[in-house]
Formats: C-alpha cells, sequence, structure tokens
C-alpha cells in the first residue's frame, strides 16, 4: 500500500512545525536548483555548436563572445523544450516572459553579464512526484527560466595561472527550482533521479552528468522544531548521485555541529570535495539585488502562443507517470513495481516487449524489477545490453507459468541464459533435466513413501505444527530431486493427512 505525503506549506514552515524526520533533533529544509542544458545543436542565442568535447575556445561565435554590435537571437528549439517541460510536470507555460540580464564578473562570462530570465519566467509552477521505498513523495517546483551557461575556467592544466574555455558561453540551459520541501537526503536524491529520469525521457536533455549536462545546486538548512528557517547553505554543481548524497549528509552534519556548537551558520555557496567527502565556503552568498537584475534591451518579450502549446503537446510521448498508471491499469501491477518498470523509456520497452512475446505481466515485473535489475546493477550495464532478451523471458516466464518448471528451475535457465551456455528456453530445459515432474501418479508413490516414514512429522502436523507439513514437503521435494511440481505435492499431501 502506498501513501501520499503533502509537502508543507510556507505557512507551516514559517510557524516551524516539524514536517519529517529529526536529525540530532534538528529538522532538515532542502531545495533543488537544476541546471538542464537543452538537447539543442546550437546554442540560445547564436548558431554555435553545442557539441561536447571540442578543442577549447573553437565553438565560441562572435554573439558568445560579446564582441561590439552582435545581437542575440533566440533559438526556437529552446522554447520548444521549455514547453514540453512544463506540459510533463503539470506547469503553467507563460504566454509572455521576459529575459533580463544577471550581472556579475566570472572571467568566464564573456560579457559580464548572463541573460537570463527572472521576474517572468517562461515556465510557472509544476510539481515531482516519486517514491521513496513504497512511500509516494511531491516536490513542488516554483519555475523553470531559460538561460545561458557561461564559459569555463581551466585550473588543471597550468602552473600558476588559469585557463579560459569559451566554448560553454551560450550553451542554453534551464534552470529548474523547487520549493524547500525536502526533509532528507534521501528524498532529495530521489528527487533528483526522477526529474533526471522526466527530462531524458521526453529528450530535452541527455541526462550526462559527467559532462555537465544535468547539474544540481542544493539548498541546505537545519532547524529546531519550532524554531525559525534555519541559514541555507548552497551547495554548488552535484553532478553524480552518489556525490549528490555524500555532500548533503556531510553539509546536514556540520551545519548542525556548527549549532551545537553555539556558532552561527553564515549564508555562502559551497563546493563539495569528493577526496575529502567534506563541503568548503567558496564565496559569499549572493541575493537577487547583488546581481541588479534588468530587463535585456536586446531581446523583445517570448510570445508563446496557445497553438505552439498544442503542437509541442501532440509531438511529446507518453510520460512515465502515464505510462506506469496504465501497468496497474491494465496489467494489475503495483503502483511501485509500475514505477520501476517505468525508470527509462528503454526498461519500459523491455517490459512491453516481454509481454507482447506472451509473458504474465506480473511475472515478467517480477523477473525485471528483481533479477535482471540486480545483474544490470551487478554489472553496471543497462538494459539494452542485457543477454536476456525479452522474447527469451517471455519463453522462461511461460514455462514457469504452465507448470513445466519450478521457480528454482528457471533460476538455473536464467543463469544459462544470461551467461550465453544456451538461447532457447526449452533446450535448455531438456537439456539440463529441469521439467517438472507433474504425473499425479509418479508423484503419490514417492509421497506414499515419505509417509511411511515420516510418522512423527503427521503426528505433528495433524496436532496443529504447521512446520511439520513443511517438513513433508520437503521431504518430497527432495526424494523428487526437486522436479516435483510444488502445488501439486501440497494438494496431495493434505489430500492424504486429510487436511
Amino acid at each position: 500500500m502506498t501513501t501520499q505525503q503533502a509537502p508543507a506549506t510556507t505557512e507551516e514552515l514559517q510557524a516551524g512545525r516539524p514536517t519529517g524526520p529529526l536529525v540530532q533533533g534538528y529538522e532538515v529544509i532542502i531545495g533543488f536548483e537544476t541546471h538542464a542544458q537543452l538537447s539543442t545543436a546550437s546554442k540560445i542565442f547564436s548558431r554555435a555548436s553545442t557539441a561536447f568535447g571540442a578543442e577549447p575556445n573553437t565553438q565560441a561565435c562572435a554573439v558568445d563572445l560579446a564582441l561590439p554590435g552582435t545581437l542575440p537571437v533566440m533559438n526556437k528549439g529552446a522554447v520548444e523544450r521549455a514547453i514540453k517541460l512544463g506540459l510533463a510536470l503539470g506547469s503553467t507555460i507563460a504566454p509572455r516572459s521576459v529575459f533580463a540580464r544577471k550581472n556579475y564578473f566570472y572571467p568566464d562570462l564573456p560579457k559580464g553579464y548572463q541573460i537570463s530570465q527572472f521576474e517572468i519566467p517562461v515556465v510557472q509552477g509544476g510539481s515531482v512526484s516519486f517514491f521513496l521505498g513504497d512511500e509516494q513523495k511531491t516536490v513542488r517546483l516554483v519555475r523553470a527560466h531559460l538561460e545561458e551557461d557561461a564559459g569555463k575556467s581551466l585550473h588543471e592544466d597550468f602552473v600558476g595561472q588559469s585557463g579560459i574555455d569559451l566554448n560553454r558561453a551560450g550553451t542554453p540551459l534551464l534552470e529548474i527550482v523547487t520549493e524547500p520541501d525536502m526533509r532528507s537526503t534521501a528524498e532529495a536524491v530521489a528527487y533528483a533521479r526522477e526529474l533526471h529520469k522526466i527530462v531524458t525521457w521526453i529528450g530535452i536533455c541527455d541526462g550526462n552528468m559527467q559532462e555537465g549536462s544535468f547539474r544540481c545546486d542544493a539548498n541546505v538548512s537545519v532547524r529546531r522544531p519550532g524554531g525559525k528557517l534555519g541559514t541555507r547553505r548552497e551547495i554548488k554543481n552535484l553532478n553524480s548521485f552518489k556525490f549528490m548524497q555524500q555532500a548533503i549528509d556531510y553539509e546536514i552534519r556540520w551545519q548542525i555541529e556548527e549549532l551545537e556548537d553555539g556558532r552561527a551558520v553564515q549564508q555562502a555557496t559551497v563546493l563539495f570535495d569528493p577526496d575529502t567527502g567534506e563541503t568548503r565556503a567558496m564565496r559569499t552568498k549572493e541575493d537577487a539585488a547583488d546581481y541588479r537584475y534588468f530587463p535585456d534591451p536586446d531581446l523583445p518579450p517570448l510570445a508563446i502562443g496557445a497553438d505552439w502549446i498544442e503542437r509541442v503537446r501532440a509531438g511529446m510521448p507518453e510520460l512515465p507517470r502515464a505510462m506506469a498508471e496504465r501497468y496497474v491499469r491494465e496489467h494489475g501491477l503495483s503502483a511501485y513495481d509500475a514505477a520501476q518498470l517505468t525508470h527509462s523509456p528503454a526498461l519500459a520497452g523491455y517490459f512491453q516487449a516481454a509481454v507482447a512475446a506472451g509473458a504474465n505481466a506480473k511475472l515478467a515485473s517480477n523477473w525485471i524489477t528483481g533479477e535482471i535489475a540486480r545483474r544490470l546493477n551487478q554489472q553496471d550495464i543497462a538494459i539494452t545490453a542485457a543477454p536476456v532478451a525479452a522474447a527469451q523471458l517471455a519463453g522462461l516466464v511461460g514455462r514457469i507459468g504452465d507448470g513445466t518448471i519450478s521457480n528454482a528451475a528457471a533460476r538455473q535457465v536464467f543463469e544459462a541464459l544470461w551467461s550465453g551456455e544456451g538461447s532457447e528456453v526449452d533446450a535448455l530445459i531438456e537439456a539440463k533435466g529441469l521439467k517438472q515432474m507433474s504425473d499425479s501418479g509418479a508423484l503419490e508413490q514417492i509421497i506414499d513413501q515419505v509417509l511411511a516414514t515420516n510418522e512423527k512429522n503427521i503426528a505433528e502436523y495433524r496436532a496443529g505444527k504447521d512446520k511439520a507439513f513443511n517438513a513433508l514437503v520437503g521431504q518430497v521435494m527432495k526424494a523428487s530431486q526437486g522436479k516435483a511440481n510444488p502445488a501439486q505435492v501440497n494438494a496431495l499431501l493434505k489430500s492424504k493427512l486429510g487436511g
């Protein structure tokens, strides 16, 4: 059974009511800002390429470098990807949104400002729902706005100086901002995984965290229950789920230790060092006023008509949440299993192919979310590289369903399929002698022999001890070398024992 927990309202947060588990007597409050690099071939305001891995400064054109006389031109593909996200998350898509200049001075920011959105973002509201164990959680979104990326400062390849690579300058980003709805590291990581799934599912971002296509900033604060909201620190540029968990866990412990020692937490932007497992302050955290936002005079307001939204909607794939609901409705799966199967389009496709090949949906789901998922994780491979094809799984599941083999025998067949020992389910069953004994006459002979030599277990069973019955079943299975049909064994034993 699943439960749905509503996020805390702003009033509840300000009132200090605890809305989640406590850590050392403190409530943890987490919000996220995620930068998803949009999957356009060119940059947000120029025609320069966004391809990853080019030589430094070979993909920065005059517009990206902010040379005199150049003007930005909006990339329509970037806008359509923002619309897709809004539709996927149940957000409001603003019919009119505005670009602004966000002023700050870094060596890798050639304009001296970043073109972003401030007062009127393109995507407003919405939510992301996901499972944490068997509990369904929902994180509300504040907004998602379009902006350009900055360049990159290079420190490792130079001694006593830094290099600047402006290839990323102008790369289109969608910054997705949540309400402070998360109450634990596990919840924060689960949210990030779900958002990652959604942006890759609808094809607006390739999700490659190592290349910087999906980067998360976590705003973390702690407070005593009933107290005012704590001071938040922002952990920047978390580019793996493993580091995300380590960084937030460390930051929570650090803030609690500061408060317990009588020191105040100062608002700051921090970086996580995976080598030490610690966060360290990078700079004092800026507020909106520090960036001196004002409307960009070179860009007119972005107008999105209802007809444009409908055209984008018509091209959207079935969303994972809708697909999971369909699996529950059509196949009788649990909401949790359906959510697991829709982890990626490839995994959902594998399940659907198995069902199309005749597999019982529930049995196929159990194998995919169980043994197959375990093997994939163990070997760190994707479902597309699984040695057992969907049609083979369907054949295996079919032989379990029709009683040809037991679950234990099915694991042996699966192992042979996975290791490449064979490719035909029926041939492997025959070669390994795994076919279940379902002949009632032969089974009755074995059962009679077992009953004749186990009077003590029979007496204990008739005295009400269920374990004695299980012992008798075990003796029959042993005598049949594991080939007896367990369901038939149970039925025949109970019939003979009068139970």
